[in-house]
């Protein structure tokens, strides 16, 4: 962006030169002139078809006045003509706004009237909305009456019904800055030359173009100084037509889909910026960048790069910022540090490079790069301690080397001379903070990031110098001590706080007083007493597992009739008791709410019903009762809904089916619901996990299941947690409490790949559907303790994907479907006390499984010590059904009956009348040639006549 501002500032500098000689040349004493009646009527009639909610172009009145005195218009002082319009919000303007809060800075609502093509005078026009855009065109046709125009910036105006937008800025000759960034192009013309060639500057990102490939036209603008492309659709390889450009110094061909190498950057000698981020770029880092010799910023970060950095951008001596995150470098830091030590290491200002895999130890080279404003390299393999050197960057501003393995301690040196770091986060990390009590820094940090380093037992006391603080998290630093007095009072500017995990105790009674505070994360503490009360505006409130008591009326009913901007609430495992309060309807913008695993009675309210925004509702392990609120179906963009271990009743209402279409987790298990599992359960598509075990459900399993798609389909490339929207504080990541291969587990990053359902502790009957084979996604099954009757599904090997089945305590007979030895991740397995009967199918699961599984059955062979024999001769045509009954187990030669040491005579006689009987047969045939040959036929005789009887049958 800064080279655009460079571009337009020389530009008009030179007309400011022209205009000033012309001037000199042409006038004598006053030369103002004033606005042209006709333009002014332009600009009024422009201003009366916007909505100016800001009231910006309150200047703009009457008939009679000089228009060229009011708000954004400029004007030539000889002719009166309007030249320039500056009316876009710009950044600066946005700053401003942020730092205040209480300015009213708006952009324009409204369709831009064609009216200003009246002006045909108009060289600069800005209409830029970037931050609250609410301008949009219906046509750009109206520009064609500007061929003066040489600066546009329509940037954040809707154009999406301007087709015809190339066509009309093929007629602006003059134009020399074209900015469209934002909006909603949907494509290009095909035409293949533009007639705007003494184009210096063109963004067109972050736009929606349907077109692949960059156009052919854009390489004719050989004028061309700064061109931003960045965050739209395109792909393939990065077009060789862009070396054309040579008088290029910026380009962004960021966020898009591009898989080539990068080579065709070489040609490009002025280049100052380039950013090819987040495609798709393959290969290793070319040594031929070397030749971009006038590049001061390069960020090639999070594409398919992998190797090494190359030596050769150690000689890149104007580099001024790198970053290279999210790319297998497979480097150690310390060959990194010695590849940019030389001419690099004294202009270097910014180096990135989270995420690239990087090893090995820092090393003091790092107090070389004396330049250094940001050093993030978070994320990586880098372990040992951190070099002293660390404290001679007396120019660090960030600096982040989080989530890596760095060890040692950090000691007032490290910090000697970082007197203007800001932004300081080692969280993630095993080391010591060792620094004297009366240590006062010499930085006034903004965000600080300690997690799970060690602080020592007490609340660290050289953060009261922090009075610059917004974001600080101390999280897991083994603090004991209660929060000091001071805490609150300075931290009154704090909007992220964080002392999660670890030992703090006392009471916190008011935070009202922080007015700043956005997410506060408590949890994991040993607070107590009641719920503090706190500001409306706060975000993100975890105060879970701690020992916080009492109602939660007074911090939540509070202010009743104020709305409150909470988006996550977190109250889980305390002991918290009464009721819950019914003025939720307060909380309608709430994401999140979890209040599981408290003493919390009675019904719910039904101004829950009011949170119309909420996805994930978690009331698990209470003493709650009555029936689920009809309210309750306003809330359909739920994702997640746990009533789980309380006192429930009344029926499993229908419209969970029927309006939770986006649910992913319905557990209801352990309540006293009671009647038919409803049909309209079918319609939940999306379910991943359905517990309705242990309540008093009857009736028979819907032959419908096979409608939950997202346990049919098989997705592998499905992210491996549920998470929801970001507030100030990042994503929130769903976590569930599930009872999976006969024991809870609790459920979190790996949530996503799970599919379960639960009907176990039921009424239910009937047979098992062969639908259900039908979910190939299912990871468990459990129907156990059921009146389920009829043969287990003979395809139930169709389950690819399932580890857990619990078929335990119904009345399923019939013999166990072979096709069970094809299910691989077989990794528990119940069906004990049924009426099953047959052969244990050969399997390694099946066999391995203990013989607890399978008791309570008339089964037989592996792992069950009773034996099977066959009814039938494997000699005896393919027609007879070869069956097994089970064997009395033998031990020590005898019945295993209790009276293993006495002989059974019957077994011994039959043994011996077995051999008399063989000898007599088979001694005769061995000795007589024609008897054994007459034996032979009378046998092949006897074979044809049962052959043709068993046809003649069939």
């Amino acid at each position: 962006m800064s080279t655009v501002v460079v571009v337009v500032a020389s530009f008009f500098l030179q007309l400011l030169y022209i205009a000033t000689i012309i001037n000199f040349s042409f006038c004598c004493g006053n030369s103002y002139v004033g606005c042209i009646q006709s333009e002014r009527q332009t600009l009024l009639s422009f201003k009366y078809d916007l909505t100016d909610p800001s009231n910006r172009l309150a200047s703009w009145t009457g008939t009679d006045g000089d228009c060229c005195k009011w708000a954004g218009v400029v004007c030539n002082n000889l002719t009166g003509h309007v030249l320039e319009l500056h009316l876009g919000v710009r950044e600066e303007s946005f700053a401003e706004y942020e730092a205040g809060k209480s300015s009213n800075l708006e952009g324009f609502v409204g369709m831009i009237p064609r009216q200003l093509g009246n002006l045909s005078n108009l060289r600069y026009l800005d209409l830029r909305q970037k931050y609250f855009g609410g301008l949009y065109v219906e046509d750009l046709h109206w520009l064609s009456g500007l061929p003066a125009l040489e600066f546009l910036d329509l940037s954040g105006v809707d154009l999406s019904r301007a087709s015809e937008w190339f066509l009309v800025m093929n007629t602006l000759p003059s134009l020399v800055v074209l900015q469209l960034s934002g909006c909603h192009l949907p494509h290009f013309s095909p035409l293949a030359i533009a007639n705007f060639s003494s184009l210096a500057v063109l963004d067109i990102s972050d736009n929606q173009f349907d077109n692949s490939l960059i156009p052919s036209w854009v390489s004719g603008l050989q004028n061309l100084v700064f061109l931003d492309m960045g965050n739209n659709t395109f792909r393939g390889p990065t077009p060789n037509e862009l070396q054309n450009l040579t008088f290029l110094r910026s380009l962004s061909l960021s966020d898009n889909l591009f898989n080539s190498s990068i080579h065709s950057l070489n040609r490009f000698s002025l280049l100052e910026f380039v950013s090819l981020s987040s495609n798709s770029l393959q290969g290793k880092i070319s040594g031929a960048l070397e030749n971009l010799t006038s590049i001061n910023t390069l960020d090639l970060s999070f594409n398919g790069f992998e190797g090494r950095i190359p030596r050769s951008l150690g000689r890149l001596c104007n580099l001024r910022s790198i970053s290279l995150s999210g790319i297998k470098l497979t480097q150690e830091i310390s060959e990194v540090l010695d590849i940019f030590s030389g001419c690099v290491s004294d202009g270097l200002e910014i180096l990135v490079l989270r995420n690239s895999q990087l090893s090995g130890q820092l090393t003091n080279l790092l107090g070389q790069f004396k330049s250094l404003n940001t050093l993030d390299l978070r994320d990586n393999s880098i372990s040992g301690a951190i070099p002293s050197s660390l404290g001679e960057l007396f120019n660090l501003r960030v600096l982040d080397l989080s989530n890596n393995k760095l060890n040692g301690t950090l000691s007032e040196i490290h910090f000697s001379n970082l007197t203007r770091l800001s932004r300081f986060s080692v969280s993630g990390n095993s080391l010591t903070m060792e620094v004297s009590p009366d240590w006062v820094p010499p930085f006034h940090l903004e965000e600080l990031g300690l997690q799970s380093c060690l602080l020592g037992y007490q609340f660290p006391s050289w953060l009261r110098s922090q009075t610059h603080l917004t974001s600080l998290d101390i999280s897991n630093t083994r603090i004991l001590d209660p929060i000091p007095s001071w805490f609150w009072n300075f931290s009154s500017q704090i909007n992220y706080l964080n002392l999660s995990h670890n030992q703090i105790h006392g009471e916190i009674s008011n935070l009202t007083m922080n007015s700043q505070l956005e997410s506060l994360d408590l949890s994991f503490n040993h607070f107590s007493g009641p719920l503090p009360l706190r500001s409306f505006d706060v975000y993100m409130l975890d105060l879970s597992n701690n020992f916080f008591s009492g109602s939660i009326f007074h911090s939540f009913c509070h202010g009743i009739n104020q709305s409150k901007g909470m988006r996550i609430l977190k109250l889980e495992e305390n002991l918290l008791d009464g009721e819950l309060p019914d003025c939720w309807m307060n909380y309608q913008h709430l994401l999140v709410l979890n209040l599981g695993n408290n003493k919390f009675v009675g019904n719910l309210p039904s101004s829950m019903g009011n949170l119309s925004s909420l996805q994930s509702l978690n009331l698990r392990n209470n003493n709650l009762s009555g029936p689920i609120p009809l309210s309750l179906q306003n809330c359909t963009k739920l994702i997640a809904l746990d009533l789980s271990e309380n006192e429930l009743s009344g029926n499993i209402p229908a419209w969970i089916g029927e309006r939770f279409s986006n649910i992913m987790i319905l557990n209801l298990r352990s309540n006293k619901f009671h009647g038919l599992l409803p049909l309209e359960l079918c319609c939940l598509a999306t379910i991943h996990i359905l517990d309705i075990a242990y309540n008093n459900l009857f009736g028979t399993i819907p032959r419908c299941v096979s409608n939950f798609s997202a346990m049919v389909k098989m997705n592998n490339s499905i992210g491996t947690a549920i998470q929801y929207p970001s507030v100030s504080t990042g994503k929130f990541v769903e976590d569930a409490l599930l009872v999976l291969k006969g024991r809870v587990d609790k459920y979190r990053n790996n949530l996503n790949l799970v599919r379960m359902i639960d009907l176990s502790k039921n009424n239910l009957s009937g047979e098992i559907p062969m639908e259900v084979t039908n979910l190939k996604a299912l990871v468990s099954l459990n129907l156990s303790y059921n009146h389920f009757n009829g043969s287990i599904p003979d395809n139930i090997g169709d389950m690819i994907s399932i580890f857990s089945i619990d078929l335990s305590a119904n009345k399923l007979s019939g013999q166990i479907p072979q096709s069970i030895s094809d299910l691989s991740r077989l990794d528990h397995l119940n069906l004990s006390n049924n009426n099953l009967t047959g052969r244990i199918p050969t399997g390694t699961q099946l066999q391995s499984f203990d013989q607890s599984c399978y008791i309570g059955n008339d089964l037989c062979g592996p792992p069950l010590q009773k034996k099977c024999i066959d009814v039938c001769r494997s000699s005896i045509p393919e027609n007879c059904t070869v069956s097994t009954v089970p064997q009395p187990a033998y031990e020590n030669g005898g019945l295993k009956d209790g009276n293993e040491h006495e002989v059974d005579w019957f077994y011994v006689s039959m043994t011996f009348g077995f051999v008399v009987g063989f000898w007599s047969v088979v001694g005769p045939l061995i000795v007589n040639r024609r008897w054994r040959y007459a034996y032979c036929q009378f046998l092949d005789r006897l074979g044809d006549k049962f052959y043709f009887a068993v046809i003649k049958c069939l």
